[in-house]
């Protein structure tokens, strides 16, 4: 069976600042080495740069898929025939309480609503492997984002790693002790893959992101078919890989700078 592992940063056990998130920043080294430890098999890199797990340092028999932009962003790989998928270091929605690091996909969004119904990259990322009759088995990061989680795949296991005190704060375990419970989830995630069944949502889709700054509004609704009222953007797609390519464009554009 192929197994699909989308690993993000901010829910890594002894993660808890962007200091430890952002390339360039003092304490990036020592977070890209916790990230790198928690990942093995078919690997997606699904932090900011895509180039944060370190390869040698890697399980030899991984695959490691980094580098952007590409088709799928945080879960490229679903196109290979991945049969499930596992997100592990994953984060709470932008707004979360006691959620560490919580934000949806860069500062710059404020909230993704898919067909009315608000969705962080926890959501997003569950909607899209469903739409590829992939189910996602197991989700790992802070409390917050195991309930974000579990709230749509409750059949599914969760390996919560560490308990919000605020965005930038946390009570965490030691992080060989994450890796050892991880190991056991990812077992047992698979031992009852038959009894988690793909997320999905009714298309076509309705898509609305609440932006930041008015000003990546302006170049939001520059897009053919995407409408604009206030600072909230919205557009229609047929199928989840449609509105996923479009939500990524519009995160590019909230980074274009005057």
């Amino acid at each position: 069976m192929k197994v699909l592992i989308s690993v993000d940063m901010e829910g890594i056990a002894g993660i808890v600042h962007p200091a430890e998130t952002t390339p360039e920043r003092y304490d990036y080294e020592r977070g890209r080495r916790l990230m790198t430890a928690a990942a093995e098999v078919l690997v997606a890199d699904a932090h900011g740069t895509y180039r944060n797990i370190l390869p040698e340092d890697l399980d030899r028999r991984a695959r490691l898929i980094r580098g952007k932009p590409r088709e799928l962003g945080m879960l490229a790989g679903l196109q290979a025939g991945a049969q499930a998928a596992m997100f592990v270091g994953y984060h709470a929605r932008a707004g979360a309480r006691g959620a560490v690091l919580a934000h949806t996909i860069a500062d710059a969004i404020l909230d993704v609503r898919i067909n009315g119904a608000s969705h962080g990259e926890i959501g997003i990322n569950t909607l899209l492997a469903g739409s590829y009759g992939v189910p996602v088995v197991l989700a790992s990061g802070d409390a917050a984002a195991c309930e974000e989680f579990s709230a749509l795949a409750p059949q599914a296991v969760t390996v919560p790693v560490k308990r919000g005190l605020g965005q930038h704060a946390a009570d965490g375990m030691h992080p060989g002790e994450a890796h050892e419970l991880l190991r056991r989830g990812a077992s047992q995630a698979m031992r009852s893959h038959a009894t988690s069944p793909p997320v999905s949502v009714p298309q076509p889709l309705r898509i609305e992101i609440d932006l930041h700054q008015p000003r990546a509004a302006d170049l939001a609704a520059l897009m053919p078919g995407v409408t604009r009222s206030g600072r909230t953007v919205a557009f229609d797609a047929e199928t989840m890989t449609a509105a996923y390519g479009m939500l990524q464009l519009i995160v590019a554009l909230t980074q274009n700078e005057p």
